[in-house]
């Protein structure tokens, strides 16, 4: 029944784009995520009319190429947040257009759009000094040279998603840090060359920081732990922290967050160096906080005789 029902809200948005564009002339906030029938015509249609746009959030709406987003942008100018995870076809021109034109754009998401370069990243940079928010997370292709970009043009930056940008370094992120002093939100998971100096150049740069995840980031140690903590976002502000597969962590970052009294959800899963009376310890300290670990079962001994079945440690007893 929902997905007869979603594919009815498709079929009527493919079909009826123009009519939305010639009687809601004033409409503000537009969500067609997963619309899989929108297509380029679609966009036009909604730009010749909704030139009040200042939301659009197209999500998985799959068939969008930059000559969609071209006619788009020319007509509805004064979008502040544009939405376009999935949007799988889009490439670093479709952001060159959106430049030239979405010059009060304050939010971006571009989310599993893989096909994106630094040379898109750059432009969006450029032309887009208001911006606030951006995810880029699944955007493999990216290096330093978007962060940078971001450092020198979106001082105004809040919030950036990053996840599995597996080619960003310590260099690119120390300078983000020395220039976006409003960061509150960073999503760096799978980010796997940063190491503790990234962490020490936000305890420096970013005391505003209420969430960072580090998963699978498995050059981050104690240390890095201990500066974050010990920082003015550490002590005020952190309220999020995940270490999933953050292989080097000890019950000692554990003491380190003790000095992080407003923090209220700490990710642990497989950080294999972390022990229950570690978590323990912390816990008394900081009894508010909310602790996600896990802890594979005890390998059983062999049976006498070699005879018995050895499970693996992630193996279950039944």
């Amino acid at each position: 029944m929902g997905a007869q029902k979603s594919l009815t809200v498709c079929l009527f948005f493919f079909s009826t784009c123009y009519s939305l564009s010639r009687f809601c002339s004033k409409l503000k906030h537009l969500d067609l995520t997963s619309c899989v029938s929108i297509t380029n015509s679609s966009l036009k249609g909604i730009s010749e009319g909704c030139r009040n746009l200042e939301y659009l959030n197209l999500s998985w709406c799959d068939q969008i190429t930059k000559d969609g987003i071209e006619a788009l942008v020319r007509g509805c100018r004064g979008l502040k947040a544009l939405l376009l995870r999935g949007c799988t076809q889009l490439e670093d021109e479709a952001l060159k257009h959106i430049q030239n034109y979405c010059h009060e754009l304050v939010s971006l998401n571009l989310q599993s759009c893989s096909r994106i370069t630094d040379e898109g990243v750059v432009q969006i940079c450029r032309g887009c000094h208001r911006l606030q928010a951006l995810c880029l997370s699944g955007c493999s292709n990216l290096t330093d040279a978007s962060l940078t970009a971001l450092a020198l043009n979106c001082p105004r930056l809040q919030i950036l998603e990053a996840a599995r940008c597996s080619h960003l370094t310590d260099a690119g992120f120390t300078l983000l840090a020395r220039n976006c002093h409003d960061l509150e939100k960073m999503d760096l998971e799978e980010c796997i060359l940063i190491t503790d100096s990234t962490l020490i150049q936000l305890s420096i740069h970013c005391p505003k920081l209420q969430a960072l995840s580090l998963s699978h980031c498995e050059l981050i140690t104690d240390d890095g732990i201990l500066h974050l903590s010990n920082s003015t976002c550490g002590h005020e502000r952190l309220r999020v922290l995940e270490l999933d597969n953050c292989l080097l962590i000890t019950d000692v970052a554990l003491e380190h967050l003790e000095n992080c009294r407003g923090l209220e959800r700490l990710e642990l899963y497989d950080c294999q160096q972390v022990t229950r009376a570690g978590i323990k310890r912390m816990r008394a300290q900081l009894p508010h906080v909310k602790v996600h670990a896990y802890f594979a079962p005890v390998t059983p001994p062999t049976a006498v005789g070699g005879s018995g079945q050895r499970l693996c440690r992630c193996c279950v007893i039944l």
